[in-house]
């Protein structure tokens, strides 16, 4: 039996026999007499191709909601896209080949700049870049797009894309492991929702093909030829997981009240709009932590006031009137865009990041600011900043927002009650945090980068994994006295970080008197189980 670590995109277990998806082979280069003709065919291939991809994205729409169609919208965008287009026409006319080489030769340099930038979050566009090239490929040469669908499979490739998934619709293979994959990709995105357990990491042999293998997404591990013993036990593990499912099933819709009769509040976290449609499916009671800098990591500038506001918006009128925790961006150290021009850093996690960008960059900061009071008009919309380390950043913070609210006045734009709230992801944070508490509405304990920083470990380095512990009496302490100055100073007080959904800890946050936990949406009901239990 050969073990193999991965990454975990979509939870689950899956056993089944290895079935690899190829690339298909290169386009053949032929020199065109007629360009006008070709030139024809390439815009009658982009108009079916938009075409198909409306009727996907109402296809998707009706069984998984509009939040995974919009992936094959945003496709359709690239279809119209100026400089996209241009090159294809240039590769043809300037070269004068055939449509089917131009598209493949422009689609895999779009493909490549994108997958070689640091950025996920820019590197998981490249496959819907791919998806496109497919798509325009498969017209152009006169075969439809491959659909993989083996139930009981599992599938095996290098990389696949969001159409390649959807073609699982009718019949869903067991389990999917793809080599280069980001897990915040939109393939990611649509495996998560048809629930396909998945792993990404995995260096693909052809040999395996066929071969008997289990996708155990709880470690990360692909066994490839198990022994009989461990299928059984992988089988079994699958028989109980679908009870506990199942079990799960009637937390649904229950008010999450602990022991001690203390109403928690059991939020989820998300990272971008198409994770809202997860968060309601997993009766989320409201969205404790939107990591707002998604909308800035995907663009190519800075974002206008518009596009911003927009997607506060829709996210905030999908909750409802659920509480929707906006938190201000959080780029720099592992998370960068190009156009913020920020110097490379020898110890970046503690360098210029979050609200010292914000702070620094102020039009920027306003902005943002401005988006998110006007989206506040739509629901119930609280304000989060995050990499608070001293009282006179907030206050700083106040200024510019009070500033803000002003400009709005005098435009007569409306604008909701926001709270004001502040991420305690530092030592700085805790040991002051009884000061900070009188100048804020509520504070949310980032676990994650407490821990990097108190325990002095950088957790993006995984030589340190074995010394990064969350659970580290150091951090529960930090965790109890933030919570014991929160109360003090009449404000509540949560956890946004993974500890959260960490099951062992969570008669422990209970005794500490934690108002609300902030977990992925998957993770809900379990959390709610144990708290009510």
């Amino acid at each position: 039996m050969q073990v193999l670590k991965g990454k975990t995109v979509c939870g689950g277990i899956a056993t089944g026999y290895i079935r690899i998806y190829e690339k298909e082979n290169a386009i053949e280069k032929r020199i065109i007499c007629d360009i006008d003709n070709e030139i024809l065919r390439f815009h009658k291939a982009k108009e079916t191709a938009f075409i198909q991809l409306t009727e996907v994205a109402r296809q998707t729409e009706c069984e998984y909601g509009n939040i995974q169609a919009e992936i094959f919208e945003a496709q359709k965008m690239l279809l119209t896209d100026e400089a996209f287009l241009d090159a294809i026409l240039e590769v043809i006319t300037g070269q004068k080949v055939n449509a089917e080489y131009a598209v493949s030769v422009i689609c895999e340099q779009f493909y490549d700049s994108f997958s070689k930038l640091e950025e996920e979050y820019f590197r998981a566009r490249a496959i819907d870049i791919k998806d496109i090239s497919d798509r325009l490929l498969s017209i152009l040469c006169n075969t439809e797009i491959k659909m993989l669908s083996a139930a009981s499979a599992i599938i095996m490739a290098y990389q696949l894309t969001p159409s390649q998934v959807m073609g699982f619709a009718e019949k869903k293979p067991a389990g999917i492991v793809t080599e280069n994959d980001s897990v915040h990709s939109h393939t990611a995105i649509v495996a998560k929702t048809m629930n396909i357990p998945m792993i990404t990491g995995i260096k693909i042999k052809k040999e395996w093909n066929g071969k008997q293998v289990v996708v155990d997404t709880e470690s990360g591990n692909v066994l490839i030829e198990p022994d009989k013993q461990t299928i059984t036990k992988y089988q079994n593990n699958m028989q109980c997981e679908q009870e506990k499912r199942k079990q799960l099933e009637k937390y649904r819709g229950v008010e999450t009240i602990n022991k001690y009769g203390k109403k928690i509040n059991l939020y989820a976290n998300i990272g971008d709009t198409s994770d809202v449609e997860s968060a309601i499916r997993n009766d989320a009671e409201g969205i404790g932590l939107l990591r707002s800098e998604f909308l800035y990591l995907q663009a190519k500038d800075y974002p206008k006031e518009e596009t911003l506001f927009f997607h506060y918006k829709k996210v905030v009128e999908s909750m409802k009137q659920k509480r929707v925790v906006i938190r201000t961006i959080d780029i720099g150290a592992d998370k960068q865009a190009d156009y913020f021009e920020l110097e490379q850093e020898t110890n970046p996690a503690m360098g210029y990041r979050a609200i010292r960008i914000c702070l620094t960059k102020e039009e920027v900061f306003k902005t943002q600011l401005r988006a998110i009071l006007r989206a506040s008009v739509y629901g119930n919309v609280d304000v989060m900043f995050p990499m608070i380390t001293s009282v006179w950043e907030i206050r700083k913070i106040k200024e510019i927002l009070r500033n803000v609210k002003k400009e709005l006045d005098v435009e007569k734009v409306a604008y909701g009650h926001v709270k004001i709230g502040i991420m305690i992801e530092t030592p700085a944070a805790v040991i002051i945090s009884d000061l900070l508490a009188g100048e804020v509405d509520f504070f949310s304990i980032g676990t994650n980068d407490l821990t990097q920083y108190t325990l002095a470990v950088d957790r993006q380095n995984p030589k340190l994994d074995a010394f990064y512990d969350s659970r580290h009496e150091a951090v529960l302490r930090m965790i109890h006295m933030t919570v014991e100055n929160a109360h003090k100073a009449g404000i509540t007080v949560g956890i946004c970080g993974e500890l959260a959904s960490d099951l062992t800890l969570t008669d422990t946050f209970m005794e500490f008197g934690i108002d609300d936990l902030s977990v992925l949406p998957t993770e809900i009901l379990k959390v709610r189980e144990k708290i009510t239990k």
